[in-house]
């Protein structure tokens, strides 16, 4: 059995729970999860789990469950998932801590992707789950929301602070996502008659004293005017200190960041940075396209006009083009596990391979002495020879690798030199791809 896992697919925004809360540490742990999953089976409907993962995945069901939560547990904790197979994906994680540490059960969710909840019914089932939820477990503070939004925000709820944020007991309420529980200590804060006026969606005291409060009726549409404007409406509310205005700008500007922008790179590269583009983080992804549509790669500089091309200074010529061909051997030695086309020396496998070392960050992550020693050689040589064998190239070699030249049409090309700018650094790895000195070198063979 294989799961959807929510980071395995393609980067996207995603519906993100963090429940948190207590429990008693005498009760049999059947009976402690027993609301929790009861509420789940009967809310989850399109996303409910199929797989329980503890030390080995098996088939959904409460046996399952008890099983791994047996086979998971140490002397202070247990912690296991709940998995989909299908569309939408899924991936809950439950904690458990025991004694010595204090008791406690997180509940952590992840539905992918967040346009799933794009009909106000799923939501509305999904807020019932949590209020089931926070009505029979005490809880300090709970959220739901757009995962990239709350990446965006300057909360602790959700970051760098979030633990010194639990620690405190939430002692104001820092951000208001889309759907809230606030705990009694943080409504008493607050005060509970301005925390049940709050102008919202949806707002509604628990039995245990807990306030439920949601801004709006779906979270897909989270980024929209309408669902902004109430966002910032509560949040003012729960917080007179603040500036409405200051606030509302500040979702406008993180709506503004996450809003679609289509892609217009460069042609020479646009395979290459699509591929880079669905490397970013979601929350990134937007400004990241940005950012590369205005960019343009530099025009390669390595190379010479035909009539200035070095003649060949080597004593066998055919020696030296088979240690060229070693060379590119290397290359696909290194790379065959994770780029497979590089055993077809196509233009195709030169943007497989930039990816490859772009996403490995090799220039940063290798050894400055491999690199130069080994990785230069080899992909200077790989190069040169997609040069040769898919533009009718001729090796014009040389005693010095980096004099070494390829002759296309009216101009020789310096492989071995591109290599090395080629690996001077990850940025470098786009400037001077080999994709950009392949397809300007198409355009001028003729």
């Amino acid at each position: 059995m294989k799961w959807l896992s929510v980071h395995d697919l393609k980067p996207e925004d995603l519906l993100r729970l963090e429940f948190d809360t207590v429990f008693d540490q005498q009760a049999a742990l059947e009976g402690q999860l027993e609301p929790f999953l009861q509420a789940l089976e009967e809310y989850a409907g399109e996303w409910m789990p199929d797989i329980v993962n503890g030390k080995r995945r098996r088939k959904y069901s409460r046996a399952a469950v008890w099983k791994s939560l047996e086979e998971r547990r140490d002397e202070n904790s247990t912690v296991f998932g709940l998995y989909r197979t299908k569309w939408p994906a899924l991936d809950i994680s439950l904690s458990l801590w025991f004694p010595p540490l204090p008791p406690r059960l997180g509940i952590f969710i992840n539905v992918k992707p967040l346009s799933f909840f794009a009909e106000a019914e799923r939501c509305h089932h999904f807020v019932e789950m949590v209020r089931t939820w926070a009505s029979h477990y005490p809880v300090t503070h709970a959220v739901a929301h757009s995962t990239d939004d709350m990446i965006l925000a300057d909360s602790p709820n959700f970051g760098r602070d979030k633990k010194t944020c639990r620690e405190d007991g939430f002692d104001k309420v820092y951000e208001v996502f889309w759907l809230n529980v606030f705990g009694p200590k943080l409504v008493e804060t607050v005060g509970r008659e301005r925390m049940l006026s709050t102008p919202a969606h949806r707002v509604e005291e628990l039995p245990n004293g807990s306030v439920l409060l949601v801004t709006w009726p779906t979270v897909a549409d989270f980024a929209s005017k309408e669902a902004r404007l109430a966002q910032a409406r509560a949040h003012a509310h729960l917080r007179p200190d603040l500036d409405f205005d200051t606030v509302l700008r500040n979702l406008r500007e993180r709506s503004a960041m996450l809003a679609p922008v289509e892609p217009r790179f460069h042609p020479d590269l646009a395979p290459l940075l699509s591929r880079v583009v669905d490397g970013a983080a979601s929350h990134e992804r937007q400004r990241r396209i940005a950012e590369l549509n205005a960019w343009c790669p530099p025009e390669p500089e390595e190379w010479r006009p035909a009539d200035a091309a070095l003649p060949a200074d080597v004593e066998n010529v055919e020696s030296a083009l088979q240690q060229y061909s070693l060379y590119a051997e290397h290359l696909v030695a290194l790379l065959h596990s994770e780029v497979p086309s590089v055993f077809k020396a196509t233009p195709e496998s030169l943007t497989d391979a930039d990816y490859y070392f772009w996403s490995e960050e090799f220039p940063k992550s290798r050894l400055r002495e491999a690199i130069d020693e080994h990785a230069v050689p080899a992909i200077g040589a790989y190069l040169g020879e997609v040069l040769v064998r898919n533009l009718g190239g001729r090796w014009i070699p040389r005693q010095k690798l980096e004099e070494a030249q390829v002759l296309v049409g009216n101009r020789v090309w310096l492989p071995f030199v591109r290599a090395r700018n080629y690996m001077r650094s990850r940025q470098s790895l786009l400037d001077c791809s080999l994709t950009c000195l392949y397809r300007v070198a198409e355009r001028h063979r003729d």
